[in-house]
């Protein structure tokens, strides 16, 4: 996905690395490095391999997501939508967003170990509904 101003209200901009481990069949996971900016209703988002190269790209906005991965595009309904479908797992981007700022929201059977989010280390699961699900996020310094 090029990299051209959004219409993303100005907002810290967080990144780091994380880690997803679904529990399905056939058991799913994700790691590598990530930068997520915007809010709840309009944002981007990006994943990297371990190796720094650009594995996923989104961007949502209220009325619809779109995935960008290598030179294809596909359109969802949201932002939740893109990310249930990408992963298998319903990761609540908006109880995300808060748990990056250090607010302890519960979500859909997420909840967040927020004991450690001063020093830029969060963890969440959701044991039901199914699947299990575990997110573990280091984060850089946020920028503004």
């Amino acid at each position: 996905m090029p990299r051209t101003d959004m219409d993303v209200p100005a907002t810290t901009i967080w990144s780091g690395r994380l880690s997803l481990q679904v529990r399905s069949e056939p058991p799913q996971s994700f790691s590598g490095g990530f930068e997520i900016k915007g809010n709840p209703s309009q944002g981007e988002l990006r994943l990297n391999s371990p190796l720094g190269n650009t594995v996923l790209a989104a961007r949502w906005s209220p009325t619809q997501a779109t995935l960008y991965s290598g030179n294809q595009s596909r359109n969802f309904m949201s932002i939740d939508a893109l990310i249930e479908q990408s992963t298998g797992a319903a990761l609540p981007v908006a109880a995300l967003f808060d748990w990056l700022d250090g607010k302890d929201t519960q979500s859909n059977g997420w909840t967040a170990d927020l004991t450690h989010q001063p020093e830029g280390r969060i963890n969440a699961s959701r044991i039901n509904p199914l699947p299990q699900s575990e997110l573990r996020i280091v984060l850089d310094t946020p920028t503004h």
